[in-house]
């Protein structure tokens, strides 16, 4: 039975719409199945770009681009790619935790990678707790933010040198040295903040656990970013210390070597500087004095590897600057995390923290040529660490004493068990 003329025409009608309907929808939908695969991974960068360390934010930055271009010329991932959107903290722990709040909330960033100093980084610490995502910490050296599991975020990693490995290599290195000298009285010029304060105590325990005989006659604490020393050089100086150690770093190192040698705080004392090796403390330094010790934070020439002095190459023929410890702490901190996206394939901050958890990648900068994010406490390892004597040129550290991984990581685990952390 044929169908009424008018019903026909209704139905062709609808026949009509529907296909046109699919077609629409058909249209529509693969340029936003082509939009979501080209949509880039905007990853948060809060760091310090201003003020008195911005060369903190600098060297992070010219780091941290360098390795995203590299990842985003590959490919990306399946075609996206990474878009680092940087913003200035200042310096400031509450302006750091504002940015890197808008820089999810506001900005539709997927993670977040703090480069702040470790006065920011436990503020940026708890908005990644807060919101749930990723974040790489890159310069932060207090061992509390990854060794204290009262702190532990499940989607927070550190890839920085920690405190507590450069105390070990250190107190190693300046104990033997106080033996060779007779050096009994210390003095510690650290600054008055939790890098600062961790930092010293850790270093002044190992120095006491490889040589019992040292004494530390007083502690000075110079408030962070503070422009004059007279009066902390001073008390040193009155302290009549045989050693002095210090971890005060950047631009507060420059001005506080160049103050103290006005007042021959140096002569006939040994000065050990955890952050003295490194180009822009040494470049900038007037008169590097003698007597001098540090920890390496970075030169070409330790490890000395064909990779190492290539990166650096690349880096300051890049950047028109040489490489500090922040630039392979940020390159390696992308290195983890686009290593991390390829194994997830994906984006996603809970599945990219489940990769980075305990990978291992190849890297200059890594003791034996490999660096690992070790999955219980989600901190790096295996970074090439060492101290020696500085020279006044190239290498700068002619003969460094390189730490012992396997001494490094039993005896934090122990210093871990003796503060109820493991």
């Amino acid at each position: 039975m044929s169908k009424h003329p008018i019903q026909a025409s209704s139905s062709r009608r609808k026949l009509l719409q529907g296909a046109g309907a699919l077609a629409g929808m058909a249209s529509l939908g693969m340029p936003a199945l082509s939009f979501a695969q080209n949509k880039p991974i905007r990853v948060g960068m809060p760091t310090i770009l201003s003020g008195r360390v911005a060369m903190l934010g600098m060297s992070s930055t010219y780091a941290a681009k360098m390795e995203v271009e590299k990842f985003n010329a590959a490919g990306g991932l399946n075609g996206r790619k990474i878009e680092l959107v940087i913003r200035d903290s200042k310096g400031q722990p509450q302006e750091a935790s504002r940015v890197a709040r808008e820089l999810v909330t506001a900005d539709g960033c997927e993670m977040i990678y703090d480069a702040e100093a470790s006065s920011g980084s436990f503020a940026v610490h708890e908005v990644a707790r807060d919101l749930g995502v990723l974040v790489i910490h890159t310069c932060s050296e207090t061992s509390s933010l990854t060794a204290d599991p009262k702190l532990r975020v499940p989607t927070a990693f550190r890839c920085a040198r920690q405190g507590i490995h450069d105390a070990v290599v250190g107190g190693a290195y300046a104990a033997q040295v106080a033996k060779e000298k007779g050096l009994k009285r210390w003095m510690t010029v650290s600054p008055d903040y939790a890098y600062g304060r961790d930092t010293t105590a850790e270093f002044i325990e190992y120095l006491k656990y490889f040589n019992k005989d040292i004494e530390v006659i007083g502690e000075v604490w110079p408030k962070l970013f503070q422009p004059d020393y007279s009066e902390s050089i001073t008390r040193l100086v009155q302290g009549r210390p045989q050693a002095i150690y210090s971890c005060i770093w950047g631009g507060d190192l420059t001005s506080f070597i160049d103050q103290a040698n006005i007042y021959a705080l140096f002569k006939d004392r040994q000065f050990f500087a955890v952050n003295m090796a490194d180009y822009a403390v040494l470049t900038a330094v007037k008169s590097v004095p003698e007597n001098l010790h540090s920890g390496n934070r970075y030169l070409k020439s330790f490890p000395n590897t064909p990779a190492n002095t290539n990166w650096s190459n690349e880096y300051a023929a890049k950047n028109k600057e040489l490489p500090l410890n922040w630039s392979w702490q940020n390159a390696a901190g992308i290195q983890f995390l686009t290593a991390a996206i390829k194994k997830a394939n994906s984006s996603d901050s809970k599945k990219v923290a489940e990769a980075l958890r305990g990978l291992s990648i190849d890297s200059p900068f890594g003791a034996n040529g490999k660096l690992t994010m070790r999955a219980e406490d989600n901190t790096l390892v295996d970074y090439a660490v060492g101290w020696g004597t500085l020279d006044t040129k190239e290498p700068y550290m002619s003969k460094p004493n390189a730490g012992n991984w396997k001494q490094i990581t039993e005896l934090e685990l122990e210093w871990k068990k003796r503060k109820g952390w493991a």
